[in-house]
């Protein structure tokens, strides 16, 4: 599995060498044209998939790639697949220092010297940001969130840092408390850490995969449990046999998307 993960990276980084990421100014986000969007002080690109369905977005966000990565060439593909399975606008996108969104605040979730930087608060606000921008610009009054490794870590944590921002989280193959995992990151936040502000009318989706070795399926299961001890409305998702890699787009997984957004 990690040599497929790292042929993956390898050729992912290859095929984006000429999109790595620089200083981007407003002004210049602009002039990118309708796939670029400005918040947070980052020019966020990005891939959108309209659907019928008015008012209700879906929002992509992937984990953590080698600096550079274009992750949208990867991440498109599945936005439209959702896009039509569930006639309602997805969004695939990329965070600074991938598939040329900007690097104006923030390096890519993989650089030297940065240590989960999606664990860092001033990070998860910038992603709120981010959402919001979309929110507002799609008048979407609904949105469901779907985010794989470190993207689900900083969504769940969303849900506690903006509470309602986000009504619906799918989230695959997370850390829910980075303390645990990494005690020596003291400033470090996760959804532990704010799980007390989170809105009970937020709905979760949590998925793990058997055989996923970096997020270990009890990473997923303890939080479940912790959750439905609290009250929040949770659904606990299991794909067989899956990886790491990929595990937001298992089977699995897309039909708890697309079950949660029919109810």
């Amino acid at each position: 599995m990690f040599k497929k993960s790292l042929l993956l990276s390898s050729f992912l980084i290859a095929s984006s060498l000429s999109l790595n990421a620089a200083k981007i100014s407003q002004e210049e986000c602009a002039s990118k044209g309708d796939n670029f969007i400005f918040a947070g002080n980052e020019c966020i690109a990005y891939k959108k998939f309209s659907g019928d369905e008015e008012g209700s977005l879906n929002i992509i966000v992937h984990g953590t790639w080698n600096e550079g990565t274009d992750t949208l060439a990867r991440y498109a593909p599945f936005a439209e697949d959702l896009s039509m399975r569930t006639d309602i606008t997805t969004i695939a996108v990329a965070l600074p220092g991938y598939s040329g969104s900007s690097t104006n605040n923030f390096p890519s979730l993989v650089h030297d010297g940065v240590e989960s930087l999606g664990a860092k608060q001033e990070y998860v606000e910038f992603l709120g940001e981010l959402v919001n921008a979309l929110k507002t610009k799609y008048e979407a009054s609904k949105v469901t969130y779907i985010g794989h490794s470190a993207g689900c870590m900083m969504g769940a944590t969303l849900t506690g840092i903006k509470p309602m921002l986000v009504d619906n989280i799918v989230c695959a193959g997370g850390v829910y408390d980075i303390k645990k995992e990494k005690p020596h990151l003291k400033e470090a936040i996760s959804i532990i850490d704010v799980l007390d502000k989170v809105d009970k009318e937020t709905k979760f989706v949590l998925v793990y995969g058997t055989a996923d070795d970096i997020s270990k399926p009890q990473t997923t299961i303890d939080f479940y449990n912790l959750a439905k001890e609290k009250g929040f409305n949770v659904k606990l998702v299991e794909a067989k046999d899956a990886p790491h890699i990929d595990l937001d787009m298992t089977s699995e997984s897309i039909e708890a998307i697309t079950e949660l957004l029919e109810e």
